[in-house]
């Protein structure tokens, strides 16, 4: 049972890449974004107003899961939707979003004052080099894709980091529906307000749109987030985001075949590089396998938070994690 729902989980994440790659074709990125929220929030603020989870929290508790919700799903899946309309491939998006708990442990030392060991530095080192490999040779096989455009997934990755640490600076223990509610309602109205000012706000009407939208909604949204939370439950947060790392590699291959993206030997040796890394890391970890130095808080990744972290999927809902689109919570963003 814990193999087919960590299958499902990693498959069900990585949709959130191909689901942004789907919605590209057809719209703009604030276009598939307002319209994979919209609905969303309507759902969720809905069931919310039915339960008494919001209770006993402030304003100021408020405030915060907005502005966590604006950096690990917001901001992050803008970056990642927008990389990924400009001709960056999915598997490279998928990389360079994966590095994010790498880079939240390696910072941990100087913003947090915890231990970072040279281990987890090695690392981080050895991630960011499987990310150039992954990029120059994504790079080198997209004809027209101009150098800034594989400069803001790092953005969207530096919004998740900010968002891991801006949460994990709360006293206040929020559940998780409420932080999922307050991102996805926080981003509706940003991605709303963006497309009316844009003038795209209007969906177009054809149907790779809508399968756009349902595949974003339906797999990236309820299936990553929602076993992203029911194997948390079951086997911790380390589990979780020992599985984040796999997602660049099957977004990579499944963009491969879903697209034609590039899928050669730099790509497959940089990809290898970047595993290697993870390995690396948690063979030092001590305890419980979670990284020295890396915010341990159990919050939802906003991709669609991703939070952030954790790493969220640009189909993830929620905060941060690596990330899908979508809306991660903060281990690793609902885009995903």
């Amino acid at each position: 049972m814990d193999f087919l729902l960590s299958a499902a989980f990693v498959l069900c994440w990585s949709s959130g890449f191909i689901g942004a790659r789907l919605g590209a074709g057809s719209a703009s990125a604030v276009t598939v974004l307002m319209w994979r929220f919209l609905p969303l929030a309507v759902i969720l603020i809905v069931i919310a107003v039915a339960r008494t989870w919001w209770r006993g929290l402030v304003l100021r508790d408020v405030a915060r899961q907005v502005l966590v919700g604006v950096l690990s799903q917001s901001g992050y899946l803008l970056t990642v939707y927008y990389a990924i309309q400009l001709g960056v491939s999915s598997g490279t998006t998928a990389l360079i979003d994966g590095v994010q708990p790498l880079v939240a442990g390696a910072f941990a030392g100087p913003l947090l004052h915890q231990y970072v060991s040279r281990r987890q530095w090695l690392g981080l080192c050895l991630g960011m080099g499987g990310v150039v490999i992954v990029t120059r040779a994504d790079a080198a096989a997209a004809a027209g894709v101009t150098w800034w455009a594989y400069l803001i997934p790092f953005l969207g990755m530096l919004s998740l980091v900010a968002a891991t640490f801006l949460d994990g600076r709360s006293r206040t223990r929020v559940t998780p529906v409420v932080a999922m509610t307050a991102h996805c309602l926080t981003s509706a109205v940003i991605f709303t307000a963006l497309a009316l000012s844009a003038g795209v706000a209007r969906p177009p009407a054809d149907p790779p749109f809508w399968l756009a939208i349902t595949w974003l909604v339906a797999l990236s949204t309820f299936g990553g987030y929602g076993l992203y939370w029911v194997i948390l439950r079951r086997s911790g947060i380390t589990k979780v985001n020992t599985l984040m790392f796999l997602m660049a590699p099957v977004t990579a291959v499944w963009g491969a075949l879903m697209f034609g993206e590039p899928f050669g030997p730099q790509t497959v040796f940089g990809l290898v590089i970047g595993l290697a890394a993870v390995v690396i890391v948690r063979m030092g970890a001590g305890g419980d396998g979670s990284n020295p130095g890396s915010p341990t808080r159990t919050r939802a990744p906003a991709r669609d938070r991703p939070a952030p972290s954790p790493r969220r999927s640009p189909g993830r809902a929620g905060p941060p994690a690596r990330s899908g689109t979508g809306t991660a919570p903060h281990r690793r963003s609902a885009g995903r």
